[in-house]
Parts: structure tokens; C-alpha cells; sequence
């Protein structure tokens, strides 16, 4: 049952107590007298006719019946709540029905616009997972309070709900204040991110999304590396791009997994690391592989032999399953723009997330190129972000004969197209690994973009793209499955020279 109608019997209760109830009555002989016979004289003595109290009655219960409202809850009340209650009051059973038509239960003022998902709630400013999404963690929750709310009305919030306060961070990026809390009962995400669509000083809240990497391989040495070529070389012109340019100082950031720092091919190319999970792990294959990707130095070539990387460790688990939530994400992005990144490479996939879109914006509009995966989920997937975000740059993986990976992403996210099928690239403890994915693909562009920016750093990121695509290799397919086409560092290169 909706508090409101919860609410609403309670001023019926209480217009029943004020309107309905007589005096004690009067005992003679321990018989009690008639209602008419105690009623009648002060009636006649004040001047005030019964229809006069029943009046009197009914303002005052319309009057104290929120109150009580609010101190039952230990929140204010929704305009719909406060409707339900006061239509009760004057029109009883008939309030009710009239109440629903014009502020129906659980939201805060007239009917307008469900949140995404089609979940209901008072506040707009709710996010709620999509129907059969999956993605989230399923007992947590972020949220972001108002500005000056005090720490009381948040240790109520926790404990009515039945909340465990996990960790809080001001991030500098965007200015906001965010909060991720446990759910201690049992409940679903969506049904607390419901009961938190009526507390008035809920400026967001949402689930802590779930992201996946965009690929996955086993590692191999020995002849097994010996025998695979390193293709990328050739096919984006490094020998002869890195005559102009080499990324030099170029920070790089990449926000992905735990990278192995004393790979020898990372030898000197890492300026910070930060750690947003806190536990204990290995280094990873995926994020040691997008690293070397761009910055190897040693056996193998890499795009940008002297950037300046920023790593930033924000997912978790082994292989395949590792994987980075909605937080983690944040705290990456903000250290990486507080380390004056020029580019931040995300080599991973998940759903739409307001509040990361909200610092990639952010981070957009401070100068920084913001270049993803657009996914491996297939040409049937709806699109993947953070690449289907406005201000990223979603980049798709081709081969060898330059023919689209059969399981990257399709769509308009799709900016350009790099190299990412069968890819050499270093693994962790002096190892080498062959991957296919957009993970590889995108840091080959991060590379690129890396060699522009060394050479130009006035660059906007929409200018980086725009050179990029417009550079790019037309490959006779649809835009859909490869953008402009296949970027060209060399090519980039002479195009930013113009």
C-alpha cells in the first residue's frame, strides 16, 4: 500500500477522533446518559451549532494530519501524499478516488514523465536500470544528497532504508558529492531506488552500473610469439609517423584494469598509478596489453612510444571477469583530470550511466579526448558506453585485410576504425599475449591522438576527431560498422601539417 493511502487513513482516524468522539460521559448512577443529553447544553451555551464543531473538527485534523505524516515517515511529504491526506479529510472515501485522478500515489505533483525504465517515483533526477538489464551490482546504490543537507537527515535516510554508508567522495571534476551505500534487507536496487524517488533531497541516485572489457586472451612466449607479426606497424605507418612524432609528454591516461609497471616494453612510460578498488591483485592481461598498445618500447612498437601514461586501476577480478562499476569508473576519471590528462582511453563497455556521463561531459569541456570501445557484443547489440556517449570517441576493431571484427558493435557510435584483430601486445611478468577486440583497437587510436596532440597542443578533442576521421582510410563499408574508416597516424599526421 502507497503511504498515501496510509496517510489517508490516518486523517480519517483523526477527523473520526475530533468529529466523531463525544466528551466522557457523564455517570449517574454508573448508567452513561445519552449522547444528545451531554452534547446538547454546551452546544447551547457557546452558541455553536453541531454543524459549527463538525467544521471545526475537520480543519483541525486537515491541519494535523500532515504533521503527523511527517513524523511517521521522518520525511517531508510528496504533494501527492499531502493531496491524499487533505481530500481524505473533507471528502472521506470519495478524497481518495479523487486524490488518485489528480495526484496519483507515489509521485510529487501531477502526472507527467516516467524516469528511465519506466519504474515510477517523485524524482526525476532517479535513475532506474532498464527492464531486464542486468548490469549493476545487486545490493548497492549511488547517490548524490543537496547541497547543505546535515548529516542527521542522511543517518535517518540510511536507517529507515535499511543502508550501509560504503564509501563518499567530493569529485573535483564535476563538484558533486557522491555517496555508495549497501543495501542491508534484501530488497532490489529498484525497489530502493523507488522509496528514494520521495525524499526530497535525493538530487540522484542510481545503481552502481556494471562494465565489462572488450576483450580477452591467453597469454603466449616463447616461438608461439615469434611466429605472430606485429601488422599494426604497417597498416597505421608508425615507422614513418614516429619520424614526425612520438607522443612525447603526452599524458595518456587509461582506466582499466591493474597494469604490470615492470613490464620491460613500460619501462619509464608510466608517470602515476592509482588504485580506485583497493584490494589486493595481480597485474592484469587487459590492461597491461591497452598500456603497451600505446606506450611499448622494448621488442615491440607501440603507437606512442613517449607519452606520459596515467594508469588507473579500476577493475577487479581475474581474467575474463573482471569487472569495473560506476564508481570505481569515476574516481578513475577524476584522478586522471587531476593529473592534467590530455586523453583518457577506456577500453571497456557497459550501460548508460548518467553520472558518468555527466563527468565525461565534464571532462570533455576541460580539453581532454575521451576515445572507447564500442563493445563486442555484436552487430545485433544496442549501442555500449561510455563510446555511444556524444563526447567520446567510439572506435571498432578490423583485421589484417582490414575487414571488421564479426563481433564488434554496429551504429552511429561508431567513429573510426584501428587495427584489433589478432594483435600483438605484452602481458604481465615479461610475457607476450595476442588479443582481438575494440579494447585493442581503441588504444591503437589513443596512440594516434597522443602523436597529434605532441605535435599540437592547442587541439581540442572534437578537432582530434574531426582530423582523425577525415584522415581516415575509406574501406567500402557502411559507416555503421566502420566509421570515416581506418585511421592512419602518418596520414594524421600530414593532414594536421596542412
Amino acid at each position: 500500500m502507497q503511504y498515501g493511502w496510509r496517510l489517508s487513513a490516518i486523517a480519517i482516524a483523526l477527523m473520526a477522533a475530533v468529529v466523531g468522539a463525544r466528551p466522557a460521559a457523564a455517570q449517574s448512577n454508573g448508567i452513561e446518559e445519552p449522547i444528545e443529553t451531554v452534547l446538547a447544553p454546551a452546544a447551547v451555551r457557546s452558541g455553536i451549532p453541531p454543524l459549527g464543531f463538525y467544521a471545526m473538527g475537520t480543519i483541525g485534523a486537515a491541519a494535523i494530519a500532515p504533521m503527523i505524516g511527517t513524523i511517521v515517515l521522518g520525511r517531508e511529504l510528496t504533494t501527492s501524499e499531502l493531496w491524499h491526506i487533505e481530500f481524505s479529510v473533507f471528502l472521506g472515501p470519495a478524497g481518495w478516488l479523487l486524490a488518485d485522478q489528480i495526484f496519483p500515489p507515489g509521485r510529487g505533483g501531477p502526472p507527467g514523465p516516467a524516469p528511465p525504465g519506466g519504474q515510477g517515483g517523485a524524482n526525476s533526477n532517479v535513475n532506474f536500470p532498464r527492464a531486464g538489464q542486468p548490469f549493476f551490482v545487486p545490493n548497492e546504490i549511488v547517490i548524490e544528497l543537496d547541497g547543505g543537507t546535515s548529516p542527521a537527515y542522511l543517518a535517518r535516510l540510511i536507517r529507515r532504508l535499511h543502508l550501509t554508508l560504503l564509501e563518499s567522495q567530493t569529485f573535483a571534476l564535476t563538484g558533486r558529492s557522491l555517496l555508495r551505500l549497501r543495501i542491508d534487507d534484501g530488497r532490489s536496487v529498484v525497489s530502493v531506488l523507488r522509496a528514494l524517488a520521495r525524499y526530497a533531497r535525493i538530487a540522484a541516485a542510481q545503481p552502481n552500473y556494471l562494465y565489462l572489457l572488450q576483450q580477452g586472451a591467453p597469454a603466449v612466449t616463447g616461438a608461439a610469439r615469434d611466429g605472430v607479426a606485429q601488422y599494426v606497424v604497417d597498416k597505421l605507418h608508425l615507422r614513418e609517423a614516429h619520424a614526425i612524432s612520438n607522443g612525447d609528454d603526452v599524458a595518456v591516461a587509461v582506466i582499466d584494469s591493474k597494469v604490470d609497471s615492470t613490464q620491460p616494453e613500460l619501462a619509464g612510460a608510466i608517470a602515476a598509478e592509482y588504485d580506485a578498488v583497493g584490494t589486493p591483485d595481480a597485474p592484469h592481461p587487459h590492461g597491461t596489453a591497452i598500456a603497451g598498445a600505446i606506450a611499448a618500447h622494448a621488442k615491440l612498437i607501440g603507437v606512442a612510444p613517449k607519452v606520459k601514461l596515467l594508469v588507473a586501476r579500476v577493475f577487479s577480478g581475474s581474467g575474463d571477469n573482471a569487472q569495473g562499476t560506476t564508481f570505481n569508473i569515476l574516481k578513475g576519471i577524476d584522478w586522471a583530470a587531476a593529473q592534467s590528462a590530455r586523453i583518457v582511453n577506456m577500453s571497456f563497455a557497459g550501460p548508460n550511466d548518467p553520472m558518468v556521463r555527466n563527468m565525461i561531459a565534464r571532462a570533455h569541456a576541460r580539453g581532454i579526448a575521451l576515445i572507447a570501445a564500442v563493445g563486442n557484443a555484436g552487430p545485433r547489440s544496442p549501442p555500449l558506453y561510455p563510446a555511444a556517449y556524444p563526447d567520446v570517441i567510439g572506435v571498432t576493431a578490423t583485421d589484417i585485410d582490414d575487414k571488421p571484427l564479426p563481433q564488434a558493435n554496429r551504429g552511429r557510435q561508431v567513429a573510426v576504425a584501428t587495427p584489433g584483430v589478432e594483435i600483438l601486445a605484452p602481458a604481465p611478468a615479461d610475457s607476450y599475449q595476442v588479443v582481438s577486440g575494440t579494447s585493442i583497437a581503441a588504444a591503437h587510436a589513443s596512440g594516434v591522438a597522443a602523436l597529434l596532440l605532441a605535435r599540437e597542443p592547442t587541439l581540442t578533442p572534437d578537432a582530434l576527431k574531426r582530423i582523425m576521421a577525415g584522415s581516415a582510410h575509406a574501406l567500402k563499408l557502411p559507416a555503421l560498422e566502420v566509421g570515416a574508416g581506418e585511421i592512419d597516424a602518418l596520414a594524421a599526421l600530414r593532414a594536421l601539417a596542412k
